[in-house]
């Protein structure tokens, strides 16, 4: 999934004769915390709301402060996960996206970003979840991968992330069927540590809720 498909369609950019007031009064609409000014496709900066407040552009318009913008962006063959990176990196709501000769195409937010995470983890597909806690010297995705297939299993989505002060992992598997039961036996059987379950619609919803919510709080916005 490249930038150029994440752009969005409704976010507007600013013109420099617009004020400090009426980009905060977008930014409230489109609950963002950052616009890009533009002068035709000419992309020319990020302004933040705290910027404005900063420097007490509420009645001034933008251009008496163009000197101080910067200018962070993505290019529209870039993939979604430098799009994510530079998003948590600069803590933006929302990131502009160029073309290979500069021009403006449009802004990435936040929202849209998370959406497509979601898809790309395939949450909305049926299916059950397992985490396992399992140490870095003996994660294998191979092994993780015949279990699943020796189950007669698919696995739609995994992710790894790091326990905080630990030198284990846990290994989130999002598998194709609700009765988790033959393969949780044979991860035991591997001496698998299973630190959770979820094979019921409620208790998936919750956990897709407190996963966007934590990436939300992972990308700091």
């Amino acid at each position: 999934m490249l930038a150029e498909n994440l752009i969005s369609d409704v976010v507007p950019a600013l013109r420099l004769t617009d004020t400090g007031q009426q980009a905060l009064n977008w930014m409230d609409v489109f609950r963002v915390s950052h616009l890009p000014v533009v002068k035709e496709k000419e992309y020319l900066g990020l302004i933040s709301d705290k910027f404005i407040y900063d420097l007490n552009l509420l009645d001034s318009p933008i251009e008496k402060q163009m000197m101080q913008l910067h200018t962070p962006h993505v290019h529209k063959n870039q993939h979604v996960f430098e799009v994510a990176s530079v998003m948590y990196k600069l803590k933006l709501s929302v990131v502009p996206v160029v073309d290979d000769e500069h021009t403006y195409l449009g802004v990435i937010t936040l929202y849209e970003l998370a959406r497509k995470f979601a898809q790309l983890f395939s949450l909305q597909e049926p299916g059950g979840v397992i985490i396992l806690e399992v140490s870095m010297h003996n994660y294998s995705l191979s092994q993780i991968g015949q279990i699943a297939e020796g189950n007669d299993m698919r696995i739609l989505s995994l992710f790894v992330n790091k326990i905080q002060d630990s030198d284990n992992l846990n290994v989130t598997l999002k598998l194709d069927k609700l009765d988790l039961s033959p393969i949780i036996q044979t991860f035991m059987r591997y001496d698998y540590n299973i630190s959770a379950v979820y094979t019921d619609d409620s208790m998936l919803g919750d956990l897709y809720q407190d996963r966007m919510d934590q990436f939300l709080r992972y990308m700091d916005i």
